[in-house]
């Protein structure tokens, strides 16, 4: 590269970083988004990048600024819903069943309940908001660069992060983990530090969310196509006269069932970039020809590639609440303080009589709400351990623990061709012995929080912690077998209410794990111009809540990727 061109390069690139986008669509309101139902059976693109969700609007955002980019949605649009769009209807959209639903119920084979999103702004779209960033240690243990990391972060948040209100109960939580030791006082900031901080939010003040998809307003309006109910069945390979197979199209469905294909324009820059999510991107592989050769066989699927790898290495962070009755009113809050406590868990809060999710109408909501997020059941509460009715408020909060990491390690296997249906999941929930062990620890250290003085106004006095581990346990919050024998009826062991009580935090990770599946450059190993960029490329949980460092790497990996693309010119 001569002088001249690398001068050239480096003003293009230092001007679309730092410069603002002037020609820009606002959310909702894209010109550029639409049905997949009627657009042309054959089309043509720069990147074909498959699965709207946390990664992948901020990368189709990022790439259209000097390419051509089409952007298969498998759900619809997040706004104008308010189940998705206000903090008080949270768990409405991840309780609704229904075909139309932004959200796919799925149980794991541990009997664990859990959730996809199918929805633009993928899991940002339904999860409890809390955004905070990955360590400093995790970004370069990944390889990242740290410079543009944070670039990265700080493109993200001027449009989704904020600082919550902090009410009165999330700041007992707060000064109760100080309290006990979870120290030091951070304040409020996105980083990533042992102790106890408030963290960021994308609910902004009025209570309304912000998903990923609101990040498609830096996107160039002439250069993106976002399709919706476009559900990609394959990937489409070029394999002959070639060393290794070559991606180079998809095949989607409209939600009328008519087939499209969008190939890739010559070039041998452009690329297919699978960000279809942990469950979805390998899912999408199998269903391609990649994978374990004998699962696809089973399957009748054509064997592209031989890659043992993929749906190997699936993680879900375990997490366990614990229910606190209070004795007065508690304001709606999700996630906003957490303590990151140094012993491989992190602790955290959310209360108030609507929590839960109300819905649209209104009505407020109840305990049962909750619940009905991680249960089939909507009965589950009428136990008399509970004592609470459908129409009673809510009132009171859950401190949970979330394991990092996790060690405990499972897998994913095709059930059927059809890419609208569940692969089954395991997920081995406390596996590996040190799982456990972190749980029990983060048990403790809740119990510790829950006896503190800066707590007690919210706490019964005459509720022992044993007391709420029961009442807790009493409420079926998964599939796994109750506890029997002559001590089921005692409070459990620390050990036996992790086991039992264990929940999702949908935080789950893995089957296209860098080094395994794909490169350190998210280069999909042994195959030319296909990437997976997106949750299922980790093998560990970054920070507390992931959300913040998936809109990084979208947005990251695709000014690497638009640097390379300059750089090859």
């Amino acid at each position: 590269m001569d002088r001249v061109w690398s001068w050239r390069l480096i003003v293009t690139l230092s001007l679309f970083l730092h410069s603002p986008i002037c020609s820009s669509d606002k959310a909702p309101n894209y010109s550029f988004m639409r049905d997949a139902e009627g657009t042309p059976t054959t089309s043509y693109y720069d990147y074909i990048i498959i699965g709207g969700g946390t990664a992948g609007c901020p990368l189709a955002a990022t790439l259209s600024q000097n390419s051509s980019v089409l952007l298969l949605e498998r759900g619809g649009a997040p706004y104008n819903n308010p189940n998705i769009t206000r903090l008080s209807a949270f768990g409405a959209a991840l309780s609704d069943l229904s075909e139309a639903s932004p959200s796919q119920r799925f149980i794991s084979e541990d009997g664990v309940i859990n959730a996809r999103a199918r929805v633009l702004g993928g899991g940002s779209a339904l999860n409890a908001g809390f955004y905070t960033r990955a360590g400093t240690k995790y970004v370069r243990n990944m390889g990242w660069d740290g410079g543009l990391a944070n670039e990265s972060y700080r493109w993200v948040e001027a449009k989704v992060a904020f600082q919550p209100p902090m009410g009165r109960w999330q700041t007992a939580v707060r000064d109760g983990l100080l309290e006990v030791g979870i120290v030091p006082n951070n304040g409020f900031t996105y980083d990533h530090i042992n102790g106890t901080k408030f963290g960021g939010t994308i609910f902004d003040h009025n209570g309304n969310r912000h998903t990923a998809a609101d990040l498609l307003e830096y996107a160039d309006p002439k250069g993106i196509t976002v399709l919706l109910h476009a559900t990609v069945h394959r990937i489409l390979f070029r394999t002959r006269g070639t060393t290794k197979p070559i991606a180079n199209g998809v095949v989607y469905r409209d939600r009328n069932g008519q087939a499209h294909r969008a190939y890739l324009k010559e070039g041998s820059s452009n690329e297919i970039i699978v960000s279809a999510g942990t469950l979805g991107s390998p899912q999408l592989l199998m269903l391609s020809g990649v994978g374990p050769s004998a699962q696809l066989q089973a399957q009748n699927i054509t064997v592209v590639m031989d890659q043992p790898h993929v749906g190997q290495g699936m993680h879900d962070n375990p997490m366990n609440a614990v229910f606190i009755p209070s004795p007065v009113p508690v304001e709606v809050s999700l996630i906003e303080v957490v303590g990151i406590t140094g012993e491989g868990t992190y602790v955290e809060a959310a209360g108030g009589k609507n929590f839960g999710g109300g819905g649209s109408s209104g009505s407020g909501s109840s305990a049962r709400d909750y619940y009905a997020m991680f249960s089939p059941k909507a009965t589950l509460l009428e136990s008399n351990s509970m004592k609470l009715s459908s129409a009673q408020p809510f009132q009171g909060g859950f401190i949970l623990e979330k394991v990092m990491g996790p060690l405990s390690t499972g897998h994913l296997e095709l059930l059927t061709r059809n890419p609208n249906d569940n692969p089954v999941v395991t997920f081995n929930y406390f596996q590996h012995p040190d799982d456990l062990k972190r749980c029990v620890r983060g048990i403790q250290t809740i119990e510790r929080v829950v006896q503190s003085k800066a707590f007690a106004r919210f706490k019964y006095a005459d509720m022992s912690f044993e007391y709420l581990l029961n009442l807790t346990e009493s409420t079926p919050v998964n599939l796994r077998p109750p506890r029997s024998g002559p001590g089921a009826s005692l409070p459990p062991s620390a050990e036996e209410f992790c086991q039992h009580t264990v929940t999702t935090i949908w935080h789950y990770h893995g089957g296209c794990v860098v080094g395994r599946v794909v490169d350190g450059d998210y280069k999909v190993i042994g195959i030319d111009r296909l990437r997976v960029i997106d949750m299922s490329t980790v093998g560990y949980c970054p920070g507390t809540n992931p959300q913040a460092t998936v809109m990084m790497l979208g947005r990251y990996m695709g000014v690497k990727i638009m640097r390379e693309r300059l750089a090859n010119k």
